[in-house]
């Protein structure tokens, strides 16, 4: 299942949403047709896939979209996609790319289908601050997070208990990954907008 919003934004950014689904083998060759790629929210990322013994909190394994969620980044950057990862996708591309994760923070998960208003500051120079500017409230649902961030990603932004909030991938055309969810507000197209926008300009 895929929430509406991902597909609602997308359109509204002025693309043509295309959903993938955790099955078969994902590859440079496979994937071709695609302009951008968006790695939804979602379950826990399996411990085992960075090396870590389950905490008790952590979520059943989803292991089949683990595999293909890893070979779709993978395969993006191979091709140099513009790549968005929110919340699990952003901590699909730290572990694709060696990094791990804290498996359980509080404060940014208070219930089930609520989300978290948490201020953000943004990193000068940074793409995302190209888009958001140095300040800005994002909606948060997750209660896992970057650990040890991955070789050649660089934080550029984080929430005022130091969770990270947002990567990018250093000298990627766009590969970006942000901790909340700007699916939640369809009327904020901005991080859509900018995917769907350098997908055209590099297409």
């Amino acid at each position: 299942m895929l929430y509406r919003g991902y597909l609602d934004c997308v359109v509204r950014a002025g693309g043509n949403p295309v959903m993938l689904p955790p099955v078969g083998t994902w590859t440079a060759q496979t994937i071709g047709f695609l302009d951008a790629l968006v790695i939804a929210g979602g379950a826990d990322v399996d411990p085992a896939t960075y090396g870590a013994e389950p905490d008790p909190r952590t979520g059943a394994p989803r292991r089949d979209r683990d595999e293909a969620e890893f070979a779709l980044v993978e395969a993006a950057l191979e091709l140099g996609l513009p790549v968005l990862g929110v919340c699990r996708g952003m901590q699909v591309l730290n572990v694709a790319l060696g990094g791990t994760l804290h498996q359980h923070i509080e404060g940014h998960n208070p219930a089930p289908g609520v989300f978290e208003h948490t201020s953000v500051d943004v990193t000068p120079g940074s793409r995302l601050h190209a888009v958001l500017g140095d300040h800005t409230t994002v909606q948060c649902h997750h209660h896992q997070s970057l650990d040890r961030v991955a070789d050649g990603l660089r934080v550029t932004a984080t929430a005022p208990d130091g969770t990270v909030e947002a990567v990018e991938l250093d000298g990627a055309r766009f590969v970006v990954g942000v901790q909340s969810h700007p699916e939640q507000d369809i009327e904020d197209l901005r991080l859509f907008q900018a995917l769907v926008d350098v997908s055209r300009r590099e297409a």
